[in-house]
């Protein structure tokens, strides 16, 4: 470690999300940097599902510069983070300790690898598309009509101010074709081009733009205030959403099929053992190779693991009702059901943890040491 000068947070920051763009994250979730100045240096960050005190003291004990989570501290909102409080206390802690933290929630959930992958691969499995994909950003396209000349550099100029024209690591990317166009100004008119009454013919340029679609307005009114024509002449077409790697949960093979029983017996000898422990849904004998995942609680995806017809489904949380109900279905002639296979949540969710920390060791090489939490945070804590 002494050979490579130290990261900054920054540093560390920027390549979790890379890894796990924020943009991914639903929008009722709270990722990123929690606490932490970017500009100080970090030399270890430890990986855990849960920011509980008993990571926090692991973090200040194994002198990381850098808590990183899951689950956010501060999924609700609070009007305050006094020491006096339970998650404030937390936080006095992480600071006084000159320890940041980070948290990738459902953004690392939807990744290209994500939180269902690491899942998927310690069972084993041959991971191959999401359960339930994730299209990427919506885009549109702009077409507008522009007279050829130095107003065409102008509204060019304008649309990539606005937020057209970029592709990836690229900005201001566009199409132009050249064309003749037609107008008759009448009374009221102030043509820019061209007088009342008279039919014009003007060489102008077709200008083709992509955008986000959260920037429509603004790039039209962009367009509009650049346009040299009192009435500028454009469409925007809504260009169809694109298949995407990212998504929940994921969908993989087993090398053989085998049964529901030792499947089972794989589950749990994968994950850490919890005392909620792995249990399952089925017949015993029931042969699984194809199989559907998702970390965390995924009874919400069930119908996509049935219309996935896979032969079982790993995930946490499962509810009474749901899973009887899918059986019930699955009893049907006719209409076959995958099995289930419920775990813990927090046990679903800790392979991720080195994935991440491969994630840092990989963008950072010898400038970070990592290390993976063991401690159990699990809120259940006995079993019968």
């Amino acid at each position: 470690m002494s050979e490579h000068p130290p990261a900054s947070l920054a540093d560390v920051t920027a390549a979790l999300e890379a890894a796990y763009p924020p943009g991914l994250a639903q929008d009722w979730d709270a990722v990123g940097l929690v606490c932490g100045d970017p500009a100080d240096p970090v030399r270890r960050v430890l990986f855990a599902v849960d920011a509980v005190a008993e990571t926090v003291d692991e973090a200040l004990a194994t002198d990381a510069q850098l808590l990183v989570t899951h689950h956010p501290l501060l999924l609700r909102g609070v009007h305050g983070v006094g020491a006096d409080t339970p998650k404030g206390a937390l936080l006095h802690r992480l600071i006084r300790g000159g320890v940041g933290l980070f948290t990738a929630h459902t953004n690392a959930d939807s990744a290209d690898p994500g939180v269902s992958d690491a899942l998927a691969e310690a069972l084993g499995l041959r991971v191959g598309a999401p359960l339930q994909p994730q299209p990427d950003q919506p885009l549109d396209k702009i077409v507008a009509f522009v007279p050829t000349g130095p107003a065409l550099r102008s509204v060019h100029e304008a649309l990539s101010a606005a937020g057209a024209g970029e592709i990836g690591d690229y900005s201001h990317c566009s199409f132009a074709t050249a064309g003749t166009g037609q107008f008759l100004p009448h009374a009221g008119a102030h043509p820019a081009i061209g007088e009342v009454g008279k039919l014009e013919r003007v060489a102008e340029t077709r200008l083709e733009m992509v955008l986000p679609r959260h920037r429509r307005r603004a790039v039209v009114e962009a367009l509009r205030a650049a346009h040299p024509y009192e009435e500028p002449a454009f469409d925007v077409f809504e260009l169809a959403a694109l298949p995407s790697a990212r998504g929940l949960g994921r969908v993989g093979e087993l090398p053989e099929p085998e049964p529901l029983s030792a499947f089972t017996e794989r589950v749990a000898a994968a994950l850490p053992r919890t005392a909620w422990g792995v249990r399952a849904a089925g017949d015993p004998d029931r042969p699984v190779r194809r199989v559907a995942v998702c970390g965390g609680a995924g009874d919400s995806a069930l119908s996509a693991a049935i219309a996935a017809g896979v032969d079982a489904y790993v995930t946490a949380d499962l509810r009474h009702h749901p899973a009887s109900e899918h059986l019930l279905a699955g009893s049907l002639p006719g209409r076959p059901t995958p099995a289930l296979v419920d775990v813990a949540h927090w046990a679903s969710e800790w392979p991720w943890c080195a994935q991440a920390a491969a994630v840092v060791e990989k963008a950072l090489g010898g400038s970070v040491e990592t290390r993976v939490s063991r401690l159990r945070t699990d809120p259940w804590t006995l079993g019968a």
